[in-house]
């Protein structure tokens, strides 16, 4: 294998682990204007604006993953297809979350209820990205699954 070819295959783990940073960096931002506790329509906006795109970005994540990284990763390592179905369901009880935060941002929701979907999404999200971290960093160091990395792993 050629060092360029080694390269852009240890770009997938570093990828992945800056998009789950970045992640991470939104979701506080989004708490942080929720702590802010500002009452009124500005902050209610600034709220939704945040919300709208960390949930945007979260969910174009998990749905790059789910078409296009977990399939190269089955093919690859078919021992590991019950850990990416566990993945998957995440993802899917993430986008259920997600849709309810969604929701409360929009109707203006009091800071506690929006308080107890953000803490909730967070304890989940945090848990599932150390998860496949530990599963998968190892794993694509040595895989090339044949799309970009940005394409594969949303936007961010």
């Amino acid at each position: 294998m050629t060092e360029r070819e080694t390269t852009r295959l240890v770009a997938w783990s570093q990828e992945i682990r800056r998009v789950h940073g970045r992640l991470r960096e939104a979701l506080a931002v989004t708490r942080a204007a929720l702590a802010d506790g500002t009452p009124g329509e500005a902050a209610t906006r600034e709220l939704l604006l945040y919300c709208h795109g960390f949930c945007a970005a979260l969910d174009g994540h998990h749905r790059g993953e789910d078409r296009t990284l977990f399939p190269a990763v089955a093919a690859a390592h078919p021992e590991l297809r019950p850990a990416l179905r566990t993945l998957e369901q995440d993802h899917s009880t993430i986008a259920h979350l997600l849709t309810a935060l969604s929701a409360a941002t929009a109707r203006a929701a009091p800071p506690d209820e929006l308080d107890r979907h953000v803490g909730g999404l967070a304890a989940l999200m945090e848990n599932h990205f150390r998860y496949e971290e530990r599963l998968l960093l190892t794993v694509l160091d040595t895989l090339e699954p044949g799309a970009v990395p940005g394409e594969t792993l949303g936007p961010l």
